[in-house]
């Protein structure tokens, strides 16, 4: 167990590898809007974040395999050659996943990008040691390494949070380098923490829990989707962090404010308040997502107006209530 001592301990100055779960917008009529996905990415990466598409945050669980090697295209042609990004490798709908996760690497990794193991239904009865085995099967053969993903259930049904002997388990392949936990327990991630300091200590714990932000102070990474919300205002907040400045403490509790609301029950539908948020925010034409994730009420416009008020991201916060909040209240 974790005391509040131990976890006091961990604070440090120091600058987080901050990866965004880029969204992937959607038209009105349905279709992916490529056009406002790659301005999205650019500004992702010109804010100074890596960048992770086909992740929970790009509705990676419902595309098609095709759908999702366009996303990797479009996303290289954002970036250009030789900027790394992170992608997540899907293996649904099969009993034996190896061959289609080697697939999937090895279509990540000839876009010069990372692969990011995303779990699927066939592990969840496995034993940890079968577990950790069919992990060390299908990254054996990667380039640069690979991320695994951790998802707790909250967000989709296929996630599962490990036991602590599959973690630790983990943290022996070599071509594993890294996780983003996505348990949203900040205990359970400090113990994360403190595993890997034990046995790897050079591997990333990247934090996913969207509803503490604050665990970069403690020694976590991240790959969250709510940087996709505002990536230049994490930009800043881990600047702070990293120069020691008290000025990360509010800065960090304005992105946490916002999280509070996008990543409120349903969880899931916080794909549609990033939306909300980046429309309202002048990121993206409309709130449109994909056909079948879920929707936030419009009511949610208002909590998203004061949450862009709270990080100064509104140049006329009356005209954003007029045009993006009252007409749908």
């Amino acid at each position: 167990m974790t005391s509040l001592a131990e976890a006091w301990g961990r604070l440090s100055a120091r600058r987080p590898h901050g990866i965004a779960a880029a969204l992937l917008p959607y038209a009105p009529d349905g279709a992916i809007d490529w056009r406002a996905f790659e301005r999205h990415v650019a500004r992702t990466r010109a804010a100074g974040l890596d960048v992770a598409v086909n992740m929970d945050t790009g509705f990676g669980d419902l595309l098609a395999p095709a759908e999702r090697d366009a996303v990797l295209d479009a996303t290289r042609a954002a970036l250009g050659a030789g900027v790394r990004f992170y992608a997540g490798a899907f293996a649904l709908g099969t009993t034996d996943p190896r061959a289609a996760y080697r697939d999937a690497i090895a279509a990540i990794e000839r876009r010069g990008a990372l692969p990011v193991v995303v779990q699927c239904p066939a592990m969840k009865p496995l034993a940890p040691a079968e577990k950790v085995a069919l992990y060390a099967d299908v990254v054996r053969n990667t380039a640069q390494g690979a991320l695994a993903f951790e998802l707790s259930p909250r967000f989709a049904p296929h996630g599962e949070i490990w036991d602590g002997e599959t973690f630790e388990r983990l943290l022996e392949i070599p071509q594993l380098i890294g996780a983003k936990h996505s348990s949203l327990d900040r205990a359970l991630e400090l113990r994360r923490l403190a595993t890997r300091d034990r046995v790897r200590p050079a591997w990333r714990v990247y934090t996913g829990n969207d509803l503490g932000v604050d665990l970069v102070a403690c020694g976590s990474d991240y790959l969250l989707g709510l940087a996709t919300f505002a990536p230049e205002r994490f930009a800043e907040r881990d600047a702070a962090l990293a120069a020691g400045d008290v000025a990360f403490l509010a800065r960090n509790d304005a992105l946490q404010h916002l999280g509070n609301v996008g990543f409120r029950e349903p969880i899931p539908a916080y794909k549609h308040s990033a939306a909300l948020f980046l429309q309202m925010t002048g990121g993206l034409a409309s709130d449109a997502i994909h056909p079948r994730a879920p929707r936030r009420p419009a009511a949610d416009r208002a909590l998203l107006h004061d949450c862009a008020l709270r990080l100064g991201m509104l140049e006329d916060p009356e005209r954003a209530w007029r045009e993006q909040v009252a007409p749908f209240l």
